[in-house]
C-alpha cells in the first residue's frame, strides 16, 4: 500500500503510459485493475459471498469495462460517510460492425459504427490500431474472450483529394456509411477476406499458447496510434486520444490508491456514458447501487451513511477556445493550466449545487489549487456526465467538475499539462479527510 502522493513529473510522465495502454475501455479496466491489485487492493468477484473488513481495500469489475474500487476506512461509515469519485472509461470512436467485410475497388475495408458523439473530420487521414474484445470457441467446445491490440497501423480513412472536392474548406459534410469505411489493404477483386479469420490469426500471434478454434464476437475499436505526449513551446499541453475521459479515471485512480484508509472512499468508473449510461455497467445501471446493498444491506443504515457521503463525478470541461470565445459564456470561459473547472446548469445536465460546489472550493484552497466555474452560454445546448445519473440512482450529494480541455471528442484532444495534477492534489485532499456537513 502506498499513501504517498506522486509529483508532478512522475504524475505526468505515468500518465502518458496508462493512456497508451489503455485503447478501449476493456484495456483500461484492465490496467486499472492490475495497478490496484499491485497497490494491495483485493480483487471481488460479483458471483462470489463477499466479506469486507475495515482497514482493507478492494476492486471488482462488470463488463470488463467497468470498475468500482473502496478503500474500507477504518472511521466508521456512520461517522465518515463514503468520499466518492466517479467518472467513465468510454470515448467516442469508431466501432467495427458485425459482418465488416467490403471489398470495393480491389481495397479491403471494414464497416463501422460511430459510437457516441464522434467528432468526425479528424478520423481522417489517421493512422489507426485496432483494438478490444475477442469471443472464441476452443477445440473442446468452451468459450473464452481476450482482448487483443494490433498496436500498429493497420488502416486508414483516406480524405477525398481537394481537386475533386473543390468545396471542402467551405462546406463538407461527412456520410458516416458511405464517407469512413477504413481501408485495411489491396485485395483481388474477386478476394472475399474473412475478418474473423484474421483475428483468430492476430489472437494467436498475440498469445501463442492459446487454444482457440474459432472467432465467434468482438467488440473492436480503431484508434489512433500517435502516442500520447506533452506539447507546446514550453510543454504546457497535455496531446492524447481518450483524454475524455481516462484523464479523469487515471486520476481517481491514483488518489484513491494514495488514501490513508482512514476514511471510506470510493471509485466507480463506468463504461457507456458516451451513449447514455443505460445499460447494466453503465451509471443508470445497478452497478454502484449492488456495491452499496452489498456494503450496507440494512436499508437504513444505508441511507444514513450515503446522507453523510458526496459523489465528485469528473469529466472534461469545455476550455475556451482562443479562436472561438464566442462559443462560451463571457464569465464563464475555464482557461487551461488555471484549475480544475466546476461544471453549473441549472437545469440539472450537471449534479453541482451550491453546498457540493462549496466544499469543493474549500478542498481546493486546503490545497492552494486555483479552481474555475462553467456554465454553458444560455442559447446552447449543454451537455452531461454520470453525475446527475448517479445522483438519481443512489441518492447521494454530488457535485460535477473537471480538467478544462480543447477539441473534446476528437481524436486527439487537448488539456493543460498542470491541471491534472491540480486535481489530482485536490481528490487525494477529499479521500483524506472528513466530509464537512451543514
Amino acid at each position: 500500500m502506498s499513501t504517498s502522493k506522486l509529483l508532478e513529473t512522475d504524475f505526468l510522465a505515468d500518465l502518458l503510459i496508462f493512456l497508451q495502454q489503455a485503447p478501449t475501455p476493456f484495456h483500461a479496466v484492465t490496467v486499472m485493475s492490475q495497478r490496484l491489485a499491485a497497490a494491495g487492493f483485493i480483487e471481488l468477484k460479483e458471483g462470489d459471498s463477499w466479506t469486507l473488513t475495515a482497514g482493507k481495500a478492494y476492486f471488482s469489475t462488470r463488463n470488463g469495462s467497468s470498475i468500482v474500487a473502496f478503500v474500507y476506512g477504518h472511521d466508521a461509515l456512520l461517522d465518515s460517510g463514503i468520499h466518492m469519485v466517479g467518472a467513465h472509461t468510454d470515448s467516442p470512436c469508431l466501432k467495427v460492425k458485425p459482418q465488416p467485410e467490403l471489398v470495393r475497388k480491389g481495397y479491403f475495408q471494414l464497416g463501422v459504427e460511430v459510437y457516441g458523439g464522434a467528432l468526425l473530420n479528424p478520423w481522417f487521414d489517421r493512422d489507426l490500431s485496432l483494438a478490444g474484445r475477442v469471443s472464441y470457441r476452443t477445440a473442446s467446445g468452451s468459450l473464452g474472450n481476450i482482448l487483443i491490440d494490433y498496436e500498429r497501423a493497420i488502416a486508414c480513412v483516406p480524405s477525398l483529394a481537394i481537386h475533386l472536392d473543390r468545396d471542402a474548406n467551405k462546406n463538407r459534410t461527412i456520410n458516416a456509411q458511405k464517407d469512413i469505411p477504413p481501408i485495411l489493404m489491396q485485395v483481388d477483386a474477386a478476394a472475399r477476406p474473412d475478418f474473423r479469420a484474421l483475428l483468430q490469426q492476430q489472437v494467436q500471434a498475440q498469445y501463442p499458447g492459446l487454444d482457440i478454434d474459432a472467432v465467434l464476437d468482438f467488440e473492436l475499436s480503431f484508434y489512433d496510434v500517435q502516442p500520447p505526449a506533452l506539447i507546446g513551446f514550453n510543454n504546457d499541453f497535455l496531446a492524447s486520444a481518450r483524454l475524455d475521459n481516462l484523464l479523469s479515471c487515471y486520476i481517481e485512480l491514483q488518489a484513491l490508491i494514495a488514501s490513508d484508509r482512514q476514511f471510506s472512499s470510493l471509485m466507480i468508473c463506468n463504461d457507456h456514458e458516451e451513449v447514455g449510461s443505460a445499460s447494466a455497467c453503465g451509471a443508470q445501471g445497478p452497478m454502484l447501487k449492488d456495491f452499496l446493498l452489498r456494503l450496507l444491506p440494512d436499508a437504513e443504515l444505508r441511507a444514513r451513511v450515503i446522507d453523510r457521503s458526496l459523489m465528485i463525478s469528473v469529466d472534461n470541461a469545455h476550455g475556451i477556445h482562443p479562436n472561438f470565445s464566442d462559443k462560451h459564456d463571457a464569465n464563464h470561459g475555464p482557461e487551461l493550466n488555471r484549475g480544475p473547472v466546476i461544471k453549473i446548469n441549472a437545469n440539472q445536465r450537471y449534479a453541482s449545487n451550491s453546498e457540493t460546489s462549496a466544499h469543493f472550493r474549500y478542498l481546493c484552497e486546503l490545497e492552494s489549487v486555483p479552481v474555475q466555474a462553467f456554465v454553458t452560454r444560455t442559447d446552447l445546448g449543454c451537455g452531461s456526465t454520470i453525475g446527475p445519473i448517479t445522483a438519481t440512482e443512489v441518492g447521494v450529494a454530488s457535485l460535477d467538475i473537471g480538467v478544462p480541455t480543447f477539441a473534446m471528442h476528437s481524436t486527439r484532444e487537448l488539456a493543460g499539462a498542470r491541471d491534472p495534477h491540480y486535481l489530482y492534489r485536490v481528490l487525494c485532499r477529499f479521500v483524506n479527510s472528513r466530509i464537512p456537513k451543514s
